[in-house]
């Protein structure tokens, strides 16, 4: 069994964008405990499955990044090294959501057949085949906290950073990132400040107020109902709330993973049809 952890941007500052259309990020991200769960097996001819709350919203064909992960590891493998193999998709985690889930999920299955595969290939080699597929792969292969700055291909691992009590809320919507990228009204913004010495929730959560998220504007204007999940965090206690990415997954910063809890179970029994989950963050010291 492989984890696809789901990724949080803590913060997100917009800093340029490439000739190609491509946006220049500088962005903290830390990935949680809660996420999507993906199993590998040997078999006599491919297949691909999908089970899970949110399976439905998730193709079966070659357009899912899970499939697409294997094929491009199978062609820079070669097809002797890499014989059949049955990927099921275990889908917790909302679709278009500002969590990296489909991201993360192609990062868990080139982890699981490179051992899968019994294949000699590094992070480096890896991360640079999960980059052909997606921006956002190879910071879900680290799955670590981190700066990741560039298109989020330049990754900078924070050592010391400890798990954080978080609560992840979706109203029920998915947003376009390209919509968001799209209604920016300014996209050379200034850098992320220099981190705090210490690392507690408290320097963490005031780090985070002289921060931003420079997407949470324009998508609050796609998808109103955003600005509703971060109320909704805010009177459930939350130390800190934010929009994830480009939405529409808002998560709130709480003190203890049991505050958390607490406030999880207060959310869902005010909006039963949401996405809610209590989780905690992997450490910089995770496996």
């Amino acid at each position: 069994m492989w984890h696809a952890h789901a990724k949080i941007n803590l913060a997100l500052h917009v800093t340029g964008k490439r000739p190609d259309g491509y946006h220049l990020i500088e962005s903290l991200a830390v990935f949680t405990r809660f996420g999507d769960r993906v199993e590998i097996e040997r078999a006599d001819s491919d297949g691909f499955s999908v089970s899970g709350k949110y399976a439905s919203a998730v193709p079966l064909d070659g357009g899912n990044l899970a499939v697409k992960a294997r094929d491009a590891l199978r062609m820079e493998a070669g097809l002797q090294h890499a014989p059949p193999v049955v990927i099921r998709l275990e889908k917790n985690l909302p679709v278009a959501s500002g969590v990296g889930g489909g991201s993360s999920d192609a990062a868990a299955v080139l982890r699981g057949l490179v051992r899968s595969w019994g294949l000699d290939i590094d992070d480096t080699e890896l991360a640079r085949i999960g980059l052909s597929l997606g921006a956002d792969i190879p910071m879900c292969l680290a799955a670590k906290p981190l700066i990741a700055r560039g298109v989020g291909d330049e990754l900078s691992v924070v050592p010391g950073f400890p798990a954080l009590g978080l609560v992840l809320v979706n109203p029920g919507v998915a947003v376009s990132t390209a919509d968001v990228f799209n209604a920016l009204e300014k996209r050379d913004n200034d850098g992320l400040p220099p981190l705090p010495r210490n690392f507690d929730f408290h320097s963490i959560r005031n780090w985070l107020e002289i921060t931003r998220n420079d997407l949470e504007p324009a998508a609050r204007a796609i998808e109103p109902a955003i600005g509703k999940a971060l109320s909704v965090l805010n009177k459930a206690g939350a130390g800190f709330a934010r929009m994830s990415g480009s939405g529409a997954t808002c998560f709130g910063l709480f003190e203890t993973g049991n505050v958390a809890k607490r406030a999880a179970a207060e959310i869902r029994s005010r909006e039963p049809d949401w996405f809610v989950a209590a989780t905690r963050s992997l450490t910089s010291e995770a496996d």
